[in-house]
């Protein structure tokens, strides 16, 4: 693709100096005329090489430039095999047991000994101990998508959610299951609406539903009288005597003026081998009490013009400051907003005239506090633990909107105080106790407040890039001897969350007392390997300070966030081939030391059972205890308070009288250390004994 020069190859035959006549050097190195080699010409025939004429010089360019980036990638692999031989592998674990099914399932849910999984037409009930199939309900029009089951006591509420978006709630007790109430179903399918999300408050008492149809979203809100369903149950003749004296729970009604119900804290519970023998049937002849309609919540308005005529007549309008911050109670006129719309539009008119895609729907998140907290006294009555604030923020919203639960049909449905933020909220949570609760806005700023104590821990940003994708609260823990443990007993003002960032990276997020929170990072952005970068993040309650990963590559890795280092990875069943992009269907079990995922057999795998004669769709089930390097901490997690004592290593987690028994004590100590040096000043010089300092030693 090139040739000699013959033309200059005529003229130039031999290597020549361009510089001046020729002289003899001196035989003394030192003697020779120091030249710069830019005085030089060094011409050499066989070194000159033609220019190509296109198109031929562009195909040798890019030739060029392919086995160059040929020759990059193969450094770089070759690097990565090295990297990969020096890699210490962690220990991977097989599934612990396997429950076969017909089809894949439409989401899972776990509570006490019972495992709930969304099938065809239906759901089915899974002994969690055995994994043998206890009921199979099948009488929905179409399939369920979605499933959730919340422990009331020794019973259990089931809330499965259809393709059509109708949500049903069931009521288990013992061996019978009662069908309760269709939230959503109307008979005018023109009208349906479909459920979005759901939430349910620790306690039990309320039941949130988002829903959207015809164009609009909202939010409804019920009571669940469970102490009724229980008494209902139990003594079937109640029900008809309550039925008769009212037709509808009346919020308003004090918790002392209820009728006394049964504590479920005293009933004996089921044990893991009475639960293996139940057979659990359906009881369609007792007609529970439906779920009380509280109220109905829709999106905030859009700012708009005022008619106010003065401020004082804004504050006029507002009763009790409820709804003060939300920026709808203003002094601005429509021509205000007028004027400012069209400064807006020719400002950025270029822009604006291009082809948007319709905005979807505004969706709402939604948590129950079991505590109350207020900027402002809001008179709130209701029992122990028991939910009495709603708080609510909506997509591209500044504001978290707080409602009380205390309301009657005829109060207005508006919200008691608003917290506004600085941008808008992306992703909120709350903490299992309703403890705590992390407000993360657009712009990467974190804000946590300390609910049961009433005040703010305080804010911090994550570094820059990286911006909130979830949010995961863990149970306080110390490292003690090398080990993570749970303090015995609640702690206060102590709160940890890990952070999953949008660029996969993932940070351990940390606030105790007044004390500013801190931020630490645990796995960095992935930007060579993509296919490593975590997409889902789970706490592993029964294992202290541990997180489940999963990751895109469609590996499951348990993770310590004290050390930030891998313990030990899971054998992730194969996926399916359609999956592109893995989103893990999954349950990790608060009252037991194991994660169910649901994923496929291998082919060539053992014979489906009964309930698997389709597709070879599982469940997987991962028991910590059953694994050597998991056994020990699953079952020696807690430390106990007199070992705190003893250690005074962790003294923010003792009670504050013997934190003040301490410092007094510790203060006592340096005095006499002091009045013994100013007596003796050689013994100052000395290190201090054990007999001065007794509980170092």
């Amino acid at each position: 693709m090139s040739s000699f020069k013959g033309s200059r190859a005529q003229k130039q035959r031999l290597s020549v100096f361009a510089k001046g006549p020729l002289e003899i050097p001196s035989p003394t190195e030192a003697d020779w005329p120091k030249d710069d080699e830019k005085d030089f010409a060094f011409w050499d025939v066989d070194e000159e090489l033609d220019l190509l004429p296109q198109p031929y010089r562009m195909i040798n360019k890019l030739v060029n430039h392919l086995f160059d980036r040929s020759w990059e990638v193969i450094e770089e692999r070759e690097g990565l095999l090295e990297i990969e031989k020096t890699r210490i592998l962690p220990t991977v674990y097989p599934p612990a047991a396997e429950i076969q099914l017909n089809k894949m399932p439409g989401g899972m849910a776990v509570s006490q000994d019972y495992l709930f999984i969304g099938g065809v037409k239906g759901f089915s009930i899974y002994n969690l101990h055995n994994f043998k199939r206890m009921y199979v309900w099948e009488k929905f029009k179409v399939d369920v998508v979605s499933i959730w089951a919340m422990d009331l006591g020794n019973e259990v509420l089931i809330v499965p959610v259809d393709e059509l978006g109708i949500v049903r709630l069931f009521y288990l007790y013992k061996d019978c299951l009662f069908p309760l109430k269709a939230i959503n179903e109307t008979d005018d399918i023109s009208k349906q609406s479909t459920c979005v999300k759901m939430v349910l408050s620790p306690s039990g008492d309320y039941a949130a539903f988002l829903l959207q149809g015809a164009g609009d979203v909202w939010l409804e809100v019920y009571k669940l009288p469970k102490e009724t369903w229980l008494k209902e149950v139990e003594h079937p003749q109640f029900g008809l005597i309550q039925k008769k004296k009212t037709k509808q729970l009346q919020l308003s009604v004090p918790d002392s003026a209820l009728p006394e119900s049964v504590e479920t804290s005293l009933r004996p519970s089921l044990s893991p081998y009475a639960i293996q023998d139940l057979n659990i049937s359906l009881k369609t002849d007792i007609k529970l009490s439906p779920p009380v309609y509280v109220m109905k919540i829709k999106p905030p308005k859009p700012i708009a013009g005022t008619t106010f005529k003065s401020p004082l007549e804004i504050f006029s309008k507002v009763e009790d400051y409820c709804g003060l911050g939300s920026g709808q109670n203003h002094f601005i006129k429509d021509a205000q907003w007028e004027q400012h719309m069209e400064i807006f539009y020719s400002s950025y008119k270029k822009y604006l005239e291009r082809e948007w895609e319709e905005e979807p729907l505004s969706t709402a998140t939604f948590h129950f506090f079991a505590n109350s907290i207020s900027p402002t006294p809001v008179d709130v009555k209701s029992s122990s633990g028991a939910a009495c604030i709603l708080g609510v923020h909506w997509t591209g919203s500044h504001n978290f909107f707080l409602y009380s639960m205390n309301k009657t049909l005829k109060d207005k449905t508006d919200c008691e105080n608003v917290w506004p933020c600085a941008a808008p909220i992306a992703v909120s949570q709350i903490s299992s106790n309703s403890s705590y609760l992390v407000l993360a806005c657009e712009d990467g700023v974190l804000i946590l407040w300390d609910l049961a104590q009433g005040f703010l821990f305080g804010v911090i940003a994550l570094p820059e890039g990286c911006f909130c994708q979830s949010i995961h609260f863990l149970r306080f823990f110390l490292v003690h001897e090398g080990r993570n443990m749970y303090p015995e007993g609640r702690v206060k003002s102590e709160m940890m969350c890990v952070v999953l960032c949008t660029n996969a990276s993932l940070h351990l997020v940390t606030a105790s007392g007044t004390r500013g929170p801190t931020s630490k990072v645990l796995v960095e952005r992935s930007t060579k390997h993509l296919e490593e970068a975590i997409c889902v993040v789970a706490p592993a309650p029964a294992l202290p300070g541990m997180v489940l990963l999963f990751s895109k590559n469609h590996s499951v890795s348990l993770m310590d966030v004290a050390k930030a280092e891998i313990v030990c990875a899971f054998a992730a069943p194969v996926p399916h081939p359609e999956e592109t992009l893995w989103k893990p269907l999954f349950v990790v079990s608060p009252h037991h030391p194991c994660f169910l995922l649901h994923g496929a057999r291998p082919e060539g795998d053992a014979t489906p059972t009964d309930d698997a004669k389709d597709t070879p769709d599982s469940v997987f089930c991962f028991n910590f205890e059953d694994y050597p390097l998991l056994k020990d901490i699953s079952k020696n997690c807690t430390i106990s308070q007199k070992d705190l004592e003893c250690s005074q290593a962790f003294p923010q987690v003792l009670p504050l009288e013997k934190r003040c028994e301490q410092f007094l004590q510790k203060r006592k100590e340096e005095r006499v250390f002091a009045c013994d040096a100013s007596y003796h000043p050689q013994a100052a010089l000395q290190p201090p004994t054990c007999s001065a300092f007794p509980t170092v030693c």
